[in-house]
């Protein structure tokens, strides 16, 4: 009798650990979706402030218009707010799954998870740190042109 209850609690036990283990993979899963959705974002924000900067700068360079320095500044504007939403996002994200592998580590070592599977770098992180590197270079350049009316 105590060898049957103890063999269905060692079950037990063991479809906990495995339930516990997926969990942390959804909740991985989780927060990359969260980084994906702030990507959109930020893309959105920096591919439309560039497009205006450009827009307004090729009409002043064809003397359609003779001042686009607040449209310009504008653009601009929207090109830092998705930077800094983006960068934002990173932290949030980097410091989430710091917090989410090292519950992961401690619950592995009282033996309540058996973590067997890998914790891969996000495709999702790397996507956004290269979108924000293209952000950066999109407003130096902007930084960087010269208008040639104001």
């Amino acid at each position: 009798m105590i060898t049957s209850q103890s063999s269905s609690d060692e079950i037990s036990v063991e479809l906990s650990s495995r339930r516990t283990g997926m969990s942390f993979q959804r909740t991985r899963m989780s927060a990359d979706r969260t980084l994906m959705s702030v990507i959109r974002t930020s893309l959105s924000l920096i591919s439309f402030g560039f497009t205006i900067f450009q827009f307004f700068q090729k009409l002043a360079e064809s003397n359609v218009v003779t001042s686009v320095h607040s449209v310009r500044s504008f653009g601009m504007g929207l090109v830092w707010i998705g930077i800094g939403m983006l960068t934002l996002g990173i932290a949030f994200h980097l410091q989430f799954m710091y917090g989410l592998r090292h519950e992961r580590r401690q619950m592995k070592e009282e033996g309540l998870l058996h973590a067997e599977s890998h914790f891969p770098v996000s495709l999702t992180l790397l996507t956004a740190i290269a979108l924000l590197v293209l952000g950066l270079v999109a407003v130096f350049s902007m930084m960087f042109h010269t208008p040639p009316f104001d």
